[in-house]
């Protein structure tokens, strides 16, 4: 599912309030600015307050109108012109409504700060009127726009996360299944041969699903619990494959302070055995080594091919077990921060895996 970025001009995104109190405080703020800044304009505050009294309800008005009617209703309609006319149609009356007021109750002289005594409509008051109206509508829709595009901007990050936290479980909740479905193969090849070995697996197989299950719920969690997993896993193996398995598993550093994703490593280890002593009847080696530093991790596994074994090493995402590995670093990690490398040298295949600590 893609998660879609906010559209600027959509009806509901233009219909979210935010809370009165950020009006009121906003107009509030916008008033007292404007007639103290008049105020000593006109020398004369007392005058700047009744000016700003009759021009600000008609701000309020336009803006409001313009905000949660006009632009909502009328511009995902695609009705430009009609937008255009109503809101200047809208403007007009309130400039006339405002030159009456102050002409009436205020002053003769409805535009003092203008260049000449006007008590009449002119075009000099009526053009300057209107683009101060306009200027006011422009700045408060700019700043709604800002505000319900960081509002929904951070909805769809908060989205994004919520959908990889979900892929993430549902890639750690894959991984499990397949572990235990080949696990099961070993113990049913053993009962068959009425192998002594089997009741070993079956209790060493409990400590695993018990691991599995209760432990792993985190995204990350201890690197050295993993190892243990890990050892628990080789010795499974190696019951099964007595003296034609030789493992040997190095760690280098301490493990005990760094985190890693759950049960990421055990698919590269489960290849070894599959693409190793599966296939070889002759000794099969397989070397396991952790290099644990300050900022990296780096996990190396090798093990011996088969002699008539294909030059080209399988596909790191073949399988159900890589490709999940695979697909979790690509979501777990940012780009270019992990390396993920397969390669064939010597009749041994190698898998070198580096991820941040």
């Amino acid at each position: 599912m893609k998660i879609s970025k906010p559209k600027l001009l959509n009806n509901q995104y233009f219909r979210h309030s935010s809370p009165v109190w950020h009006h009121i405080l906003f107009w509030v703020a916008y008033f007292l600015f404007n007639t103290i800044r008049w105020g000593f304009y006109y020398d004369d505050l007392l005058f700047s307050l009744k000016g700003n009294l009759v021009e600000f309800p008609i701000h309020v008005i336009i803006c409001y109108l313009t905000l949660y009617y006009l632009i909502p209703v009328l511009i995902p309609k695609k009705k430009y012109w009609s937008f255009f006319i109503i809101l200047l149609g809208v403007i007009w009356g309130m400039m006339y409504l405002k030159f009456q007021i102050t002409y009436h109750f205020i002053s003769n002289n409805v535009w003092p700060e203008g260049p000449e005594y006007t008590d009449s409509l002119t075009p000099n008051y009526m053009i300057t009127m209107i683009l101060g109206e306009v200027y006011v509508v422009s700045f408060v829709t700019a700043i709604k726009i800002t505000i319900e595009w960081l509002r929904e901007n951070q909805r769809a990050t908060s989205l994004e996360k919520e959908q990889l936290e979900t892929e993430l479980r549902f890639l750690r909740a894959q991984i499990s299944p397949h572990f235990f479905f080949n696990t099961l193969n070993n113990i049913y090849a053993l009962t068959i041969s009425k192998s002594d070995k089997a009741p070993e697996i079956i209790l060493r197989l409990s400590n695993l699903m018990r691991y599995l299950l209760y432990q792993t719920k985190g995204r990350k969690h201890c690197l050295r619990k993993e190892i243990e997993c890990i050892q628990n896993y080789l010795e499974l193996e190696k019951i099964r494959y007595d003296e034609q398995v030789s493992v040997n598993l190095e760690i280098e550093g301490n493990p005990d302070d760094k985190k890693v994703p759950p049960m990421l490593m055990i698919s590269f280890i489960e290849n070894c055995f599959k693409h190793g002593a599966s296939k070889n009847l002759e000794k099969t080696f397989i070397n396991i080594l952790f290099r644990v530093k300050d900022d990296e991790i780096h996990f190396k596994a090798t093990n011996t091919l088969a002699g008539d074994a294909n030059s080209t090493p399988p596909p790191i995402g073949g399988g159900i077990g890589l490709s999940n590995v695979k697909k979790r670093l690509e979501l777990g990690y940012p780009k270019g921060s992990y390396e993920l490398k397969n390669y064939i040298e010597n009749q041994e295949y190698i898998v070198t895996l580096k991820i941040p600590a």
